[in-house]
């Protein structure tokens, strides 16, 4: 990273951390259960079609789960590709829509936000500050993402996952967490 990006970088975090000081998040424990899940968010780069398809079926197989979902995509570029997509479900903003640190400053993006989704499933495998701040600031109950040891206290499941590996293997990982979440039985101690 250069000089300019670390500098970015560094305001950008200090600027989440002193949003979620004010508004800290009050978790709650509770055993985690799909089925019960109603509400689910998915926060994503929609810049790479092969991504976009994968999330389009992740959220057809969540629905013939009968789970409510609403999915949030981010653009890398200045402006949104055209698409014919339904906008019931899905949102997107772009570059055109995030400020300098990063921030987005939409009211689509404060929508999503103080949505209080079951389940928020953050699959930002590129480390877009945009997705981070939106998954910190977000009021879902549970929220699972990529492991960094910097963001440990915006999520309530991590994965370990390196840049390297695609959203198709994340989304796996995500999956093979969440049925593991699913068949841990609290302690009888």
């Amino acid at each position: 990273m250069g000089l300019f990006k670390n500098i970015k970088h560094w305001f950008a975090n200090n600027s989440l951390k002193r949003e979620l000081s004010v508004n800290p998040r009050k978790t709650t424990a509770h055993k985690f259960n799909f089925d019960q899940l109603k509400t689910v968010g998915i926060l994503f780069d929609a810049s790479n079609p092969e991504d976009f398809e994968l999330v389009k079926r992740y959220v057809v197989y969540l629905r013939e789960h009968t789970k409510k979902v609403k999915v949030m995509g981010f653009f890398s570029a200045k402006q949104i590709p055209e698409l014919t997509y339904s906008k019931l479900e899905y949102d997107f903003f772009s570059h055109k829509e995030v400020n300098w640190f990063g921030k987005p400053t939409t009211h689509i993006i404060d929508n999503f936000i103080a949505e209080e989704f079951d389940l928020l499933i953050d699959l930002n495998i590129h480390d877009h500050f945009s997705l981070k701040y939106i998954a910190a600031l977000s009021k879902a109950k549970f929220k699972a993402g990529k492991y960094k040891e910097e963001d440990e206290s915006i999520y309530d499941m991590m994965i370990d996952a390196d840049n390297t590996q695609t959203l198709k293997y994340f989304l796996r990982q995500v999956d093979i967490y969440i049925t593991m979440l699913n068949k841990v039985e609290p302690s009888l101690n």
